[in-house]
């Protein structure tokens, strides 16, 4: 059977996603691949529409028992044979998957890597013809990678074990340095390498200054009705304390963090996926392979660590395609605090790697360039429009101003303290000379002896800062990640300061008023597929799918997705054929729910047609 007419068949989808179908290809044929495709771009379905074609036994590896039981429960509902093999398993229930293992009547099984690698393991899966190795979450192999797991490293004996087997490399992100490390470490043989954009049209990026964060963070997820959110958090404590108190004022949310057990753990976030509760307040201990796609937004409370791990929580967002919002809250305390953090590390390599990542954050965060330029760019990909129209610096740009005074007092303070003292110093102490601080380093050093002492006390502190750090982003300095990071002048800013050349400068992001509004308007927001529909239905539509999933145990979303739910409320069909051509019908789900929601559908037409001819008193 053709590629195309089964993802019909069992998947329900028309069409293929960029990159799926050369991918699956290239799988088909025994090739090794990797393919870098964005969160929502439909990794999954690289492998799992060709473990239908191929004979044997696919085996993806990956990293969450939570993952894997959502893939599995997935597979159920389409009526195809997959397990998975775990830790949460009882030994009876293990050997009764591995009896329908050896009798071949599974086409998937997902295992964690520490399972694969167990003594004999890989020895006995080789008896069952094993077909394909999907290594999912493959920067996690990867010691530059935002989210490197030691055990994913003895995947690469696989290849001694299977040498016949293809392996398929999945992942969401990665920089070039990453890619070429994940091939390395797997071993994979003249691989077909796919990248696909990093860009998300469907997500709207705003950076708001932090004020009240409590605050803004409820204001904003009572302004969402009921959807679905996710509040990152530095700390464990942060992320008990904002679900205790959202829960208090009637937005239901459970904390996420290591320091929960494994069982409350899982409780919170299976309430999550059924949609029990609206909000996790977790840290980064949340989030990977997390396929509920009705994520409408995602908050960062605190500053994210690093561009990647940023972009990988961001795009757990809006995984449907349609719209969603990301919004970090951006305070120069957090600045300081992760400062603190990197300075406690003993590696002065681990410094140098956290001082980096803390400038290209703080950069993204404070640019008034367009965030989907910004991020883009980070992944080496350019955004051709360079104007997105869905991000706050697009949809209301910030106010410049003729900055050449206040960039030539910044370039000339770097310039005498060097000049006086034959050492470079950090931005903290030129902000220190430049308003006049009298501090025990001022005074060893005697900068207060420097013709630009005291010359800046037209800014406050946190102004200087945020000008400084401007002046790194437009190149005319460079701020190094060595054992003390320090300001150096470039050939660019040492020209601007020689030939007094006009410099133009961004405000800095000033706290929002109290009456001002987190939540952008919907003409604002980054455009997903319009599916616009009778929103009455929908609901309706809704809650039959929360009452089918409950019985059967599982996500909402595995039943039916957002998008489908929509169409069906968009083209209201009233028999079979028209409910067969719903995105996300395939022939199992068509038996087993097109009679039900059918009958749903038409109560309701039958209701607003009764309704409509009733005369008014």
């Amino acid at each position: 059977m053709k590629l195309q007419e089964l993802l019909k068949r069992s998947f329900g989808f028309d069409s293929f996603r960029p990159l799926q179908r050369e991918i699956m290809e290239d799988s088909l044929a025994g090739r090794d691949v990797f393919a870098l495709l964005p969160t929502g771009g439909g990794k999954s379905l690289c492998y799992q529409l060709p473990a239908l074609v191929r004979p044997g036994l696919t085996v993806v590896v990956s990293p969450l028992i939570a993952l894997m039981k959502d893939q599995v429960d997935a597979m159920d509902v389409l009526g195809i044979p997959a397990t998975c093999l775990n830790s949460s398993l009882d030994a009876g229930e293990s050997e009764r998957r591995w009896s329908r293992l050896e009798r071949g009547e599974y086409r998937l099984l997902y295992v964690a890597p520490e399972r694969l690698m167990l003594p004999g393991f890989l020895q006995d899966l080789r008896r069952r013809h094993v077909s394909l190795i999907a290594v999912d979450e493959a920067h996690c192999i990867s010691e530059w990678g935002h989210d490197f797991r030691p055990e994913y490293r003895r995947l690469a004996d696989v290849r001694d074990v299977l040498p016949d087997t293809p392996i398929l490399a999945l992942t969401a992100t990665a920089t070039e340095r990453v890619r070429d490390d994940i091939i390395r470490q797997l071993r994979l043989r003249n691989p077909a390498v796919y990248v696909a954009g990093f860009n998300r049209p469907n997500l709207t990026y705003r950076v708001v200054a932090k004020h009240r964060a409590y605050e803004q963070v409820r204001d904003y997820a009572q302004a969402r009705g009921a959807e679905s959110g996710i509040v990152y958090c530095q700390s464990r404590k942060t992320a008990e304390r904002l679900a205790e108190r959202l829960s208090a004022e009637d937005i239901p949310a459970r904390p996420y963090h290591a320091g929960l057990g494994a069982d409350e753990r899982n409780r919170h976030q299976e309430l999550f996926l059924r949609d029990e509760i609206r909000v996790i307040a977790a840290t980064v201990a949340f989030g990977m392979g997390i396929n509920k796609p009705n994520v409408r937004f995602v908050i960062h409370y605190d500053l994210p660590k690093n561009i990647e791990g940023y972009y990988q929580e961001t795009g757990r967002a809006g995984r449907d395609g349609l719209p969603a919002e990301c919004l970090l809250l951006f305070g120069a305390g957090d600045t300081v605090k992760y400062a603190q953090f990197i300075e406690e590390k003993s590696d002065p390599n681990e410094q140098a790697v956290a001082r980096r990542q803390l400038q290209e954050i703080v950069q993204y965060a404070e640019s008034a360039r367009c965030r989907r330029t910004e991020l883009l760019g980070y992944f080496g990909e350019r955004f051709q429009a360079g104007h997105c129209a869905a991000c706050d610096n697009c949809i209301s740009p910030r106010r410049t101003f003729d900055g050449t005074v206040p960039a030539q007092k910044f370039l000339s303070c770097v310039y005498r303290i060097r000049e006086r003292s034959g050492f470079g110093v950090g931005l903290h102490h030129v902000v220190e000379v430049l308003t006049g601080a009298s501090t025990e380093k001022v005074r060893r050093w005697r900068h207060e002896q420097l013709s630009t002492y005291g010359i800046g006390t037209e800014h406050t502190r946190p102004e200087w800062s945020a000008i400084g750090r401007e002046l790194v982003r437009l190149g005319l300095l460079k701020q190094t990640t060595d054992h003390f990071s320090v300001l150096e002048l470039t050939a660019e800013g040492w020209a601007v300061l020689k030939e007094r050349t006009p410099v133009t400068l961004s405000r800095h992001m000033a706290p929002p008023p109290a009456s001002a509004t987190l939540v952008s308007s919907p003409a604002k927001r980054a455009r997903g597929e319009p599916i616009r529909c009778d929103e009455t239905l929908f609901e309706r539509l809704k809650r039959l799918r929360k009452r089918l999933a409950d019985e059967r145990n599982v996500p909402a979303y595995i039943v039916f997705s957002d998008v489908s739910l929509r169409q069906m409320a968009s083209d209201v069909p009233r028999d079979t054929p028209a409910f067969s051509r719903i995105s996300g019908v395939g022939e199992k789900k068509l038996r087993e729910f097109a009679e039900v929601f059918l009958a749903e559908i038409t109560a309701y037409v039958e209701e607003q047609r009764t309704l409509r001819s009733v005369p008014s008193a």
